[in-house]
Protein backbone atom coordinates (compact mmCIF):
# COMPACT_ATOMS: atom_id res chain seq x y z
CA UNK A 1 0.00 0.00 0.00
CA UNK A 2 1.29 3.55 -1.13
CA UNK A 3 1.19 6.36 1.52
CA UNK A 4 1.73 9.77 0.32
CA UNK A 5 4.01 12.09 1.98
CA UNK A 6 2.78 14.59 4.01
CA UNK A 7 3.10 18.18 3.34
CA UNK A 8 6.63 19.82 4.90
CA UNK A 9 5.79 22.23 8.08
CA UNK A 10 8.18 24.29 9.25
CA UNK A 11 10.21 24.69 12.31
CA UNK A 12 8.15 27.23 13.73
CA UNK A 13 4.71 25.93 12.87
CA UNK A 14 5.76 22.18 14.90
CA UNK A 15 6.82 24.17 17.87
CA UNK A 16 3.85 25.77 18.09
CA UNK A 17 1.56 22.40 17.16
CA UNK A 18 3.72 21.21 19.68
CA UNK A 19 3.06 23.55 22.79
CA UNK A 20 -0.88 22.84 21.62
CA UNK A 21 -0.54 19.29 22.40
CA UNK A 22 1.62 19.71 25.30
CA UNK A 23 -0.97 21.96 26.46
CA UNK A 24 -3.88 19.21 26.10
CA UNK A 25 -1.65 16.20 27.75
CA UNK A 26 -1.17 18.33 30.97
CA UNK A 27 -5.35 19.06 31.43
CA UNK A 28 -5.73 15.35 31.03
CA UNK A 29 -3.04 14.58 33.47
CA UNK A 30 0.02 13.50 31.90
CA UNK A 31 3.28 14.20 32.71
CA UNK A 32 4.81 15.49 29.89
CA UNK A 33 8.43 15.55 29.95
CA UNK A 34 10.09 16.95 26.80
CA UNK A 35 13.50 17.02 25.54
CA UNK A 36 15.25 20.38 25.84
CA UNK A 37 18.01 20.94 23.98
CA UNK A 38 20.36 23.68 24.94
CA UNK A 39 23.24 24.42 22.37
CA UNK A 40 24.72 22.07 19.53
CA UNK A 41 25.94 19.31 22.24
CA UNK A 42 22.76 16.90 22.53
CA UNK A 43 24.66 15.87 25.03
CA UNK A 44 27.60 16.91 27.51
CA UNK A 45 27.63 13.96 30.41
CA UNK A 46 29.71 10.58 30.42
CA UNK A 47 26.54 8.62 30.37
CA UNK A 48 24.98 10.73 27.55
CA UNK A 49 27.77 11.01 25.25
CA UNK A 50 28.38 7.25 26.10
CA UNK A 51 24.67 6.29 24.90
CA UNK A 52 25.16 8.44 21.44
CA UNK A 53 28.83 6.99 20.79
CA UNK A 54 27.24 4.10 20.92
CA UNK A 55 24.13 4.24 18.21
CA UNK A 56 26.98 6.36 15.74
CA UNK A 57 28.79 3.29 15.76
CA UNK A 58 26.36 1.04 14.04
CA UNK A 59 26.31 1.25 10.52
CA UNK A 60 22.24 0.32 10.69
CA UNK A 61 21.67 3.65 11.99
CA UNK A 62 23.78 6.07 9.71
CA UNK A 63 22.18 7.27 7.31
CA UNK A 64 19.11 7.86 9.37
CA UNK A 65 20.84 9.53 12.83
CA UNK A 66 21.67 13.37 10.73
CA UNK A 67 17.86 13.99 10.61
CA UNK A 68 17.24 12.88 14.27
CA UNK A 69 19.55 15.20 15.22
CA UNK A 70 18.24 18.13 13.97
CA UNK A 71 14.69 17.09 15.31
CA UNK A 72 15.73 16.40 18.59
CA UNK A 73 17.71 19.97 18.68
CA UNK A 74 14.52 22.37 17.22
CA UNK A 75 12.35 20.76 20.09
CA UNK A 76 10.23 18.30 17.95
CA UNK A 77 10.37 14.96 20.94
CA UNK A 78 7.61 16.87 23.29
CA UNK A 79 7.30 13.77 25.63
CA UNK A 80 9.80 10.83 26.16
CA UNK A 81 9.20 8.35 29.06
CA UNK A 82 11.33 5.94 30.55
CA UNK A 83 10.32 2.55 32.06
CA UNK A 84 11.98 -0.65 32.08
CA UNK A 85 13.02 -2.03 28.61
CA UNK A 86 11.18 0.36 26.90
CA UNK A 87 10.46 4.16 26.06
CA UNK A 88 7.71 5.69 24.38
CA UNK A 89 7.44 9.23 23.14
CA UNK A 90 5.97 11.94 21.31
CA UNK A 91 7.35 13.52 18.03
CA UNK A 92 5.63 16.61 16.52
CA UNK A 93 6.30 16.34 12.73
CA UNK A 94 3.97 16.53 9.91
CA UNK A 95 1.57 15.41 12.55
CA UNK A 96 1.72 14.22 15.94
CA UNK A 97 3.48 10.76 16.19
CA UNK A 98 3.65 8.08 18.87
CA UNK A 99 6.83 6.12 19.26
CA UNK A 100 7.95 3.13 21.01
CA UNK A 101 11.93 2.01 21.48
CA UNK A 102 11.93 -1.17 23.05
CA UNK A 103 15.18 -2.43 24.73
CA UNK A 104 16.11 -5.59 25.70
CA UNK A 105 17.49 -6.85 29.57
CA UNK A 106 20.62 -7.08 29.35
CA UNK A 107 21.46 -10.61 30.12
CA UNK A 108 22.41 -11.43 33.19
CA UNK A 109 25.65 -13.20 32.54
CA UNK A 110 26.81 -10.17 30.90
CA UNK A 111 25.74 -7.98 33.59
CA UNK A 112 27.39 -10.34 35.89
CA UNK A 113 30.30 -9.82 34.08
CA UNK A 114 30.29 -6.36 34.20
CA UNK A 115 30.22 -6.15 38.03
CA UNK A 116 32.50 -8.56 38.39
CA UNK A 117 35.40 -6.94 36.36
CA UNK A 118 34.49 -3.51 37.81
CA UNK A 119 34.34 -4.47 41.24
CA UNK A 120 36.63 -2.30 43.98
CA UNK A 121 36.81 0.09 41.22
CA UNK A 122 33.94 2.27 41.45
CA UNK A 123 33.82 4.13 45.09
CA UNK A 124 30.06 5.16 45.43
CA UNK A 125 26.73 5.56 44.09
CA UNK A 126 27.43 9.29 43.24
CA UNK A 127 30.87 8.73 41.41
CA UNK A 128 29.46 5.98 39.19
CA UNK A 129 26.44 8.27 37.86
CA UNK A 130 28.44 11.16 37.71
CA UNK A 131 30.61 8.92 35.24
CA UNK A 132 33.57 10.08 37.59
CA UNK A 133 35.84 6.65 37.49
CA UNK A 134 38.62 5.50 35.67
CA UNK A 135 39.46 4.30 32.23
CA UNK A 136 39.15 0.66 33.08
CA UNK A 137 35.57 1.20 34.37
CA UNK A 138 34.72 3.53 31.07
CA UNK A 139 36.01 0.85 28.81
CA UNK A 140 34.15 -2.33 30.15
CA UNK A 141 31.06 -0.34 30.54
CA UNK A 142 31.36 0.96 27.19
CA UNK A 143 32.87 -2.26 25.24
CA UNK A 144 31.05 -2.94 22.18
CA UNK A 145 28.86 -5.38 22.52
CA UNK A 146 29.52 -6.52 25.29
CA UNK A 147 29.09 -3.37 27.98
CA UNK A 148 25.92 -1.85 29.04
CA UNK A 149 24.76 -0.04 25.89
CA UNK A 150 22.30 -1.69 23.37
CA UNK A 151 22.92 -3.12 19.86
CA UNK A 152 20.85 -2.80 16.79
CA UNK A 153 19.68 -6.86 17.06
CA UNK A 154 18.58 -5.43 21.25
CA UNK A 155 16.12 -2.62 19.85
CA UNK A 156 12.90 -3.03 18.59
CA UNK A 157 11.40 0.47 17.19
CA UNK A 158 8.30 1.42 16.14
CA UNK A 159 6.43 4.71 14.68
CA UNK A 160 3.55 5.89 13.61
CA UNK A 161 4.09 8.13 10.86
CA UNK A 162 4.22 6.76 6.90
CA UNK A 163 7.93 6.46 6.57
CA UNK A 164 8.12 2.65 5.87
CA UNK A 165 12.01 2.76 7.33
CA UNK A 166 12.00 0.92 10.85
CA UNK A 167 14.58 4.00 11.85
CA UNK A 168 13.02 7.11 10.99
CA UNK A 169 13.57 10.43 11.66
CA UNK A 170 11.39 10.24 14.52
CA UNK A 171 12.84 7.57 15.72
CA UNK A 172 16.23 8.95 15.61
CA UNK A 173 15.25 11.92 17.16
CA UNK A 174 13.99 9.67 20.47
CA UNK A 175 17.11 8.07 20.68
CA UNK A 176 19.45 11.01 20.78
CA UNK A 177 16.60 12.33 23.12
CA UNK A 178 17.32 8.82 25.41
CA UNK A 179 20.90 10.53 25.42
CA UNK A 180 19.96 13.83 25.99
CA UNK A 181 17.96 12.45 29.14
CA UNK A 182 20.72 10.71 30.60
CA UNK A 183 22.43 13.90 31.24
CA UNK A 184 19.78 14.69 33.39
CA UNK A 185 19.07 11.27 35.31
CA UNK A 186 21.64 8.84 34.30
CA UNK A 187 20.03 6.09 36.15
CA UNK A 188 17.36 5.87 33.85
CA UNK A 189 20.21 3.58 31.55
CA UNK A 190 19.85 1.16 34.61
CA UNK A 191 16.06 1.29 34.39
CA UNK A 192 15.59 0.67 30.80
CA UNK A 193 18.36 -2.19 30.34
CA UNK A 194 16.78 -3.67 33.59
CA UNK A 195 19.70 -3.92 36.18
CA UNK A 196 20.43 -2.45 39.46
CA UNK A 197 23.15 0.16 39.58
CA UNK A 198 23.78 -0.76 43.05
CA UNK A 199 25.09 -3.94 42.39
CA UNK A 200 28.44 -2.32 40.77
CA UNK A 201 28.79 -0.85 44.41
CA UNK A 202 27.80 -3.72 46.41
CA UNK A 203 30.93 -5.72 44.77
CA UNK A 204 33.17 -2.83 45.54
CA UNK A 205 36.65 -3.97 47.69
CA UNK A 206 36.84 -7.41 46.35
CA UNK A 207 40.04 -6.95 44.63
CA UNK A 208 39.14 -7.85 40.73
CA UNK A 209 40.84 -7.22 37.64
CA UNK A 210 39.83 -3.41 37.77
CA UNK A 211 39.94 -2.86 41.47
CA UNK A 212 42.22 -0.53 42.77
CA UNK A 213 44.90 -1.82 44.86
CA UNK A 214 45.21 -0.45 48.65
CA UNK A 215 48.50 0.63 49.79
CA UNK A 216 51.22 -2.06 50.18
CA UNK A 217 50.89 -4.24 53.75
CA UNK A 218 54.52 -2.53 54.89
CA UNK A 219 53.32 0.68 54.32
CA UNK A 220 50.27 0.56 56.77
CA UNK A 221 50.98 1.36 60.36
CA UNK A 222 49.74 -0.81 62.73
CA UNK A 223 48.24 0.92 66.12
CA UNK A 224 50.97 -0.71 67.99
CA UNK A 225 53.33 1.53 65.49
CA UNK A 226 52.01 4.61 65.72
CA UNK A 227 51.96 4.74 69.40
CA UNK A 228 56.24 3.38 69.65
CA UNK A 229 56.55 6.73 66.81
CA UNK A 230 54.86 9.29 68.35
CA UNK A 231 54.01 8.16 72.16
CA UNK A 232 57.15 6.26 73.64
CA UNK A 233 59.54 7.80 71.85
CA UNK A 234 58.15 11.24 72.20
CA UNK A 235 57.96 10.81 76.09
CA UNK A 236 61.39 9.46 75.85
CA UNK A 237 62.54 12.63 74.18
CA UNK A 238 60.88 14.70 76.47
CA UNK A 239 62.31 13.04 79.35
CA UNK A 240 65.83 13.59 77.88
CA UNK A 241 65.73 17.14 77.11
CA UNK A 242 64.27 17.53 80.72
CA UNK A 243 67.26 16.25 82.08
CA UNK A 244 69.35 18.04 79.81
CA UNK A 245 67.61 21.00 81.15
CA UNK A 246 68.44 20.11 84.84
CA UNK A 247 72.13 19.35 84.06
CA UNK A 248 72.44 22.67 82.52
CA UNK A 249 70.76 24.74 85.21
CA UNK A 250 73.00 23.37 88.42
CA UNK A 251 76.39 24.82 87.30
CA UNK A 252 74.36 28.10 86.60
CA UNK A 253 73.07 28.11 90.36
CA UNK A 254 77.16 27.12 91.38
CA UNK A 255 78.22 29.62 90.19
CA UNK A 256 76.14 32.35 91.48
CA UNK A 257 76.47 30.97 94.77
CA UNK A 258 80.03 31.61 94.48
CA UNK A 259 79.64 34.96 93.95
CA UNK A 260 77.65 36.07 96.34
CA UNK A 261 80.19 34.27 98.99
CA UNK A 262 83.19 36.61 97.48
CA UNK A 263 81.06 39.99 97.41
CA UNK A 264 80.34 38.77 101.52
CA UNK A 265 84.05 38.95 101.79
Amino acid sequence: MFYPWRPYVPVAARRLQAAREMAKLRKKGHPVAPVVIEGRAIARTFWGKAWCDNLERYSDYANRLPRGRTYVRNGSVIDLQVAPGEVRALVSGSSLYKLAVRVSPVPRPRWSSICKDCAGAIDSLIELLQGRFSKGVMERICRHRTGLFPSPDEIKLSCSCPDWASMCKHVAAVLYGIGARLDEQPELLFKLRDVDEKELIARAGKGLPLARKGPAAKKVLEGGDLSEIFGLEMARGAATGTRAARTKAKPARANTRAKIRRAAK
